[in-house]
């Protein structure tokens, strides 16, 4: 499978925000869960929020539950992440990933993604 292309990334100052997309090389995500994950320096990929396939429903970890929003574009071609009241701990390399697994993971279930792209960097620092 080819990984998804993240971008929008950057350096932002804490109570900033961001606007992160992801987009598909060749194909569209209309079809497709779309998870957003996380990986912080030191530590392991961590899921924050999905979008499902069939109707819509958005989900969230409860690290950033009411400062993120998820959201696809009218064409099905690319999902956003939107970030708000960017904390320093928020500092990561991003990764969405097609979520085969239809968000199961926040109702209690897993995730099961294909490979990872590049990611990209967000940095919150004053």
């Amino acid at each position: 499978q080819v990984p998804l292309v993240e971008s929008g990334g950057g350096l932002v100052q804490p109570g900033g925000s961001l606007r992160l997309s992801c987009a598909a090389s060749g194909f569209t995500l209309d079809n497709s869960a779309i998870g957003w994950f996380r990986r912080a320096p030191g530590k392991d990929y961590e899921a924050i929020s999905c979008i499902n396939s069939s109707d819509g429903n958005t989900y969230y970890a409860d690290s950033v539950k009411g400062r993120f929003t998820i959201s696809r574009d009218n064409a099905k071609t690319t999902v956003y992440l939107q970030m708000s009241s960017l904390k320093p701990e928020d500092t990561a390399v991003y990764y969405c990933a097609i979520d085969f697994e239809d968000c199961k993971y926040y109702t209690g279930g897993h995730y099961l993604v294909g490979d990872w792209g590049q990611g990209t960097l967000v940095t919150v620092s004053s």
